[in-house]
């Protein structure tokens, strides 16, 4: 059973728990009374199924694991206080064990050096049942905050996996489609986007190589609407041929959210960067006109 599909209720015998001071004494009467099956839930539908049957406040805790030892370590946290202890549950990431962690990063660590390297990252893969060329490890690469493309350091691997709240890999690969959710959060969008420029580009270089540069944003803009996109990179290869800076890189998407297909609203005495009001006379050089954009 999915362990996020559990509720852990975790139910006060002493009828009334109100002050801290009272319930600090009550310690040995906090027990784990239930465990129930349910349909994964959003945070606010598993509030509102403890508020319906156990009422709200200090009457009731949930966590989304079936392990009563969980259940006490946010308790302790927050000093035995119960709405404490379920705010902070819903605030922060799931508690791990830091035991299979260690296990899980040992499962994909280099033989010879204490790095995740390629073939570690290729066992990841296959064990999480996606193509290395997904978009997806780059999401789970930014939830790293990893340095560098195809590897992790044992730092960025766990933090990661904490911030993830995953210990397992039946627990990572259940969160597959969660991750993949992210790239339809605009703000989580553009964080992942401007993380992918330093990921993705070489070892001690400030820029990054036009080839590299055209294909993360093919992979990035793959499943959005992007109509200049194509001219873009023809422009690139055509005009410019050279390595693409991190001030284009993050300006482009600017470009792309706020300047519509036709042009129209492009001011050319704003703060763009030189690459992309060149771009801007090209499309007009070669008569790439609104009709035509959308038609495409």
């Amino acid at each position: 059973m999915n362990s996020l599909a559990q509720l852990l209720l975790c139910k006060s015998y002493a009828p009334a728990l109100k002050p801290q001071e009272q319930l600090t004494g009550q310690k040995e009467k906090l027990t784990c009374t239930i465990i129930v099956d349910v349909p994964e839930h959003t945070d606010s539908t598993l509030k509102s199924v403890i508020a319906s049957n156990f009422g709200v406040g200090a009457s009731g805790f949930v966590v989304a694991l079936s392990d009563e030892k969980v259940a006490i370590e946010y308790l302790n946290l927050c000093d035995w206080d119960v709405e404490a202890s379920i705010d902070y549950f819903y605030d922060t990431p799931v508690l791990v064990d830091d035991t299979l962690l260690e296990e899980l990063y040992n499962r994909y660590k280099d033989p010879n050096k204490d790095m995740i390297l390629v073939d570690g990252i290729t066992l990841l893969c296959n064990d999480l049942e996606v193509d290395p060329q997904d978009i997806i490890m780059l999401v789970i690469s930014w939830h790293m905050n990893a340095s560098t493309m195809c590897e992790y350091s044992k730092m960025e691997f766990l933090q990661g996996l904490q911030e993830l709240s995953v210990d397992t890999v039946e627990k990572f690969r259940d969160k597959i489609s969660y991750i993949r959710s992210e790239l339809n959060d605009e703000n989580k969008f553009h964080d992942i986007y401007n993380f992918a420029f330093s990921w993705a580009k070489e070892k001690g270089q400030k820029s990054m190589a036009l080839n590299t540069a055209i294909g993360m944003w093919r992979l990035l803009f793959a499943e959005k609407k992007c109509p200049l996109l194509d001219h873009w990179c023809q422009f690139l290869q055509t005009r410019h041929n050279k390595a693409i800076s991190r001030d284009t890189w993050s300006q482009l998407l600017e470009f792309f959210n706020k300047v519509d297909t036709g042009l129209e609203n492009y001011d050319a005495e704003g703060a763009w960067p030189y690459l992309i009001d060149e771009f801007v006379e090209y499309l007009n050089e070669n008569g790439i006109n609104h009709s035509k954009m959308v038609a495409h």
